[in-house]
Parts: structure tokens; C-alpha cells; sequence
């Protein structure tokens, strides 16, 4: 096992995670090669290795317990019989993450975009959200070593340290992989929910509410009732005191459920807050189950408002995503109580959600919480953000709102700019957006940020133009009041 650095180690105590280091399939979180470099060397490994017979499948010993945060472990691993060459994926033990490798971590280019014809398309940026960051080298490199067992049974090594690790970072008995944050918000409030009637207090302007298909209705037969911050930023106890059905009276929906969202709109939900909505809601008869959609509160965290553990002890289930700010390609997980894990665990199944060789898309999520997360890139990308809320502000432009991590959101109405005017103004530059919500991620590079002062110059300098609007509501208004578009 790798003994993580003691700048890991300092990082993980100011994120507020503890024990993280007492799992046989820790990663080695490594420099790997640049991109192009890889890819050569990985043709060439996988040519040179063709003609070799195919490896034989055999059944290994059993191995010893490794993870016991509420999983499985593997009571069979079926390994090749031979452990060279790429056919060794499913090699068990700490080979299984054996990633070290040399130079740079540069991140692989995006392959996929869907702008129109750029000027330069390799120089492409894309800023409607941080969903679009590309997999790196490392992940790549893990995925290529990861376990390749059935998660269905809860027997991947590389899935069940993954589960396991986040949990303890964030203090709770088990995780649970999930394919995205819909899907784990969803299952979390199926699984919270016995039956009707019960509703689901949530921010009017968040993803579980607005942009998630109603699912609430459609899946737990819940009444979803949203709740406009009075302070227009995050929710208080006294909002949610005000919206809260508590009685016994049989004409109204009992709140059973309630929903935030951290962060919402790039804006952080202070840990005070949460721990006053908590403390209230689990004082009541019967207590009210406490979900946060934390897709990003990776980004709350690294920001400095509070630890990982602190945050997750004031709910009783919590969404996190690694496909956004931490880049890998896909995923979300749960993590709640180990009854709770194991039921989510069941309504999965049910859903279609069950995954086979997990730790294909497992071994690159493990990546991005040891790399992006305690590699503390996460910080620099919200300087990036702040630097590009002053260049709009210091040619005159405003913002919406404050930027607290990595979201711009640039008033195009008090400019005088289209949505549609400054979205072809990106266009020319090779810059990707979604009206005036900046989405900023550790890919991003400085000359992007160029690109994207020269689109500014150019929407402030042309003749003011009148807000969109559709249905008579103006386009930014709407896109403010609903931003998690992902």
C-alpha cells in the first residue's frame, strides 16, 4: 500500500476527512504520461501483445475480508493465468492499481463537442458546464488496470474500495455507485419514502426539483413542493419551517422528505444552515428525512466552508458526483447508513441500475477524488473563476450573483447582449456557452480564458440588444432560476 504524502495528508484534514488511508486498494496517484504519449504506447503494448494466446480463465484462492464498510468482498476472482500484457485487468490484490507511471499530467483532449465548425477546432473550449471535462491519462491508465468482477453480486474490488473510501471520507457506514447524480437522488428519495402520502421539500430553482424528468412524482409518488429562498440564496430554517406540512391534519401531504442542494448555481449552502434544518427536522414526530444533493459539494468543501464529514453529519443520505469538477467520465455514488445503502442497493436493481464490470468506470472516479479533490485542484479553478468574473466586471459588465466557486453567471440583460448574440460571439472564438453561465474546470487553460476576455470585448462593444424571451419570461432570468442543466 502507498502512504499518501503529507500534503495529501494536510489537505484531507482541512477537507475534513480522517481515516482514508486503511484500504488494501488505494491507488497510487501518479504524473502520467501526455496524452498522445500514452496512447502510442498503449497501441503499442496492446499490437505487441496480440499474438500471445489468450489467457485462460481460472478460478483464484479466496482471499481474506479487505473492505468492511458495509461490502462484499470478493469471494471469487477469475484472473488470467497469466498476469502480463493487457489481458492481467483482472488481476485481484494491490497489482489490480498499480498505476505508476512518468512525466506530466496533462488531460487527454476533448473528443466531443457540439459546436458548430470553430475557427481553430483544436482549440476548442467548451464553458456551459464542468460536465464536459475529459477523462486524464490517469484515468485512462486505471481503467485499463482496474478489477473486472460483478458488481451486481458486490464482488469488484475496484467498486467496493471506491464505495467504501468515499464513505469513510465523508463519515457514513457505506456508498453506493450509482451512474449518475439523477439516478442517485431519485433512488435516495425512493428509498427514503415507505409510501404515499408524503411531499418533498426542495429550492424552487434546484436539480431535483426542476430537472430531474419529475421524478419524485413518477418514482416515489411523492408531492414535490419547491420553496424560493427569502434571502434569493439558499435555504434557512425559517423557509423551510414556513413550507414544512408537520400536522396530523388528513387534508394536507406530510413533509417527509427534505432536499437541498450543495452547491446550487456555484453558490455555497453555509454548514450552519444545514446543521439548523437538520437539528429541527430530526427533532420531529416522526423525524424528517434529510437528503443533499452534493454533485458538487466537492466544490463547497474546497472552498473552505466546511468539512466533508461536517457537511454529510447533518444528512441521512448524500448524492456525490465525480463526472463534474472531478472529471471522471462517469458516475455518482450514495452514501447513507448501511440499511440504507442495502435498500437503495435493491430499488437499483429494480431501476435497471445494476452494473456488471464496474471497475471500468469505477477506477477513474477513485482517480478523480484522490487527484482533483485532495490534489487541491478544485482551489485553483475557483481563482480561475474569480479572475473571470473581474475581467467582465472591470470591462463593465455585471454579474447575477456573487462567484463563491467555479460559476460565473454574467448579466447579459444589463449589458445590453442577447443569450443568442453571445453565443455566436463564442462561436467565433472557439468558445462554447450556454447564455451567461460560466462553468469553470481544472481543464480549462489560461489561453481559453483569453478566448473568452476577446468574446467579452467584442458582445460589450456591440450596439445593446433586447432581452430574449419566450413564453414571456426572459431567457437569463430563466436560466438563473434553473441552472443544473446536467
Amino acid at each position: 500500500m502507498v502512504t499518501p504524502t503529507a500534503d495529501a495528508a494536510s489537505r484531507r484534514k482541512i477537507y475534513g476527512v480522517t481515516s482514508i488511508d486503511k484500504y488494501e486498494y488505494l491507488p497510487i496517484v501518479v504524473q502520467t504520461a501526455n496524452s498522445l504519449i500514452f496512447h502510442e504506447q498503449l497501441l503499442q503494448s496492446t499490437s505487441s501483445s496480440s499474438s500471445k494466446p489468450e489467457a485462460t480463465m481460472t478460478e483464484s484462492k479466496q482471499r481474506p475480508e479487505a473492505v468492511t464498510n458495509g461490502h462484499k468482498t470478493a469471494n471469487r476472482i477469475l484472473a488470467p493465468s497469466t498476469t502480463d500484457g493487457p489481458n492481467a485487468w483482472s488481476t485481484p490484490g494491490s497489482a489490480a492499481f498499480d498505476f505508476r507511471s512518468t512525466s506530466s499530467s496533462q488531460p487527454i483532449p476533448s473528443s466531443h463537442t457540439l459546436l458548430p465548425q470553430a475557427p481553430n477546432p483544436t482549440k476548442l473550449t467548451t464553458l456551459p458546464g464542468d460536465t464536459v471535462t475529459s477523462p486524464t491519462a490517469s484515468m485512462l491508465l486505471a481503467t485499463q488496470k482496474c478489477t473486472l468482477q460483478d458488481d451486481v453480486f458486490q464482488e469488484d474490488p475496484t467498486t467496493n474500495s471506491l464505495e467504501a473510501y468515499v464513505a469513510d471520507m465523508t463519515g457514513k457506514e457505506a456508498g453506493l455507485f450509482v451512474i449518475s447524480g439523477t439516478m442517485g437522488n431519485q433512488l435516495s428519495v425512493r428509498t427514503a419514502l415507505g409510501g404515499p402520502p408524503h411531499s418533498v421539500l426542495a429550492d424552487a430553482r434546484s436539480h431535483v426539483y426542476g430537472w430531474e424528468a419529475g421524478g419524485i412524482a413518477s418514482l416515489s409518488g411523492a408531492l414535490a413542493m419547491p420553496i424560493t429562498p427569502v434571502n434569493e440564496h439558499h435555504l434557512t430554517l425559517s423557509d423551510i419551517k414556513k413550507h414544512a406540512v408537520t400536522s396530523t391534519d388528513t387534508h394536507f401531504c406530510p413533509t417527509r422528505l427534505i432536499s437541498l442542494e450543495n452547491t446550487l448555481a456555484g453558490t455555497i449552502l453555509p454548514l450552519k444552515d444545514c446543521q439548523e434544518i437538520s437539528q429541527w427536522a430530526h427533532a420531529q414526530n416522526p423525524p424528517i428525512h434529510m437528503h443533499l444533493d452534493g454533485a458538487r459539494l466537492w466544490e463547497a468543501v474546497a472552498a473552505g466552508a466546511g468539512g466533508l464529514e461536517e457537511y454529510c453529519a447533518c444528512f441521512d443520505s448524500v448524492t456525490m458526483c465525480f463526472s463534474k469538477g472531478l472529471g471522471a467520465p462517469i458516475g455518482s455514488i450514495i452514501i447513507a447508513s448501511r440499511p440504507f445503502v442495502e435498500r437503495a442497493r435493491h430499488i437499483r436493481k429494480g431501476l435497471g441500475g445494476g452494473l456488471r464490470q464496474a471497475g471500468v468506470v469505477t477506477a477513474s472516479a477513485r482517480i478523480g477524488v484522490d487527484d482533483t479533490f485532495l490534489g487541491n485542484k478544485l482551489t485553483a479553478t475557483h481563482r480561475r473563476a474569480r479572475e473571470i468574473a473581474d475581467v467582465w466586471q472591470k470591462k463593465g459588465g455585471k454579474l447575477t450573483q456573487a462567484t463563491e466557486t467555479n460559476m460565473v453567471w454574467l448579466d447579459l440583460d444589463a449589458a445590453g447582449v442577447s443569450r443568442e448574440g453571445f453565443v455566436e460571439a463564442g462561436v467565433k472564438e472557439g468558445v462554447r456557452f450556454l447564455g451567461g453561465r460560466v462553468v469553470v474546470h481544472y481543464q480549462v487553460s489560461e489561453e481559453a480564458v483569453g478566448r473568452l476576455g476577446r468574446v467579452m470585448d467584442a458582445v460589450l462593444s456591440a450596439p445593446a440588444q433586447e432581452p430574449e424571451t419566450k413564453n414571456g419570461v426572459r431567457e437569463e432570468a430563466r436560466g438563473v432560476m434553473a441552472p443544473e442543466m446536467e
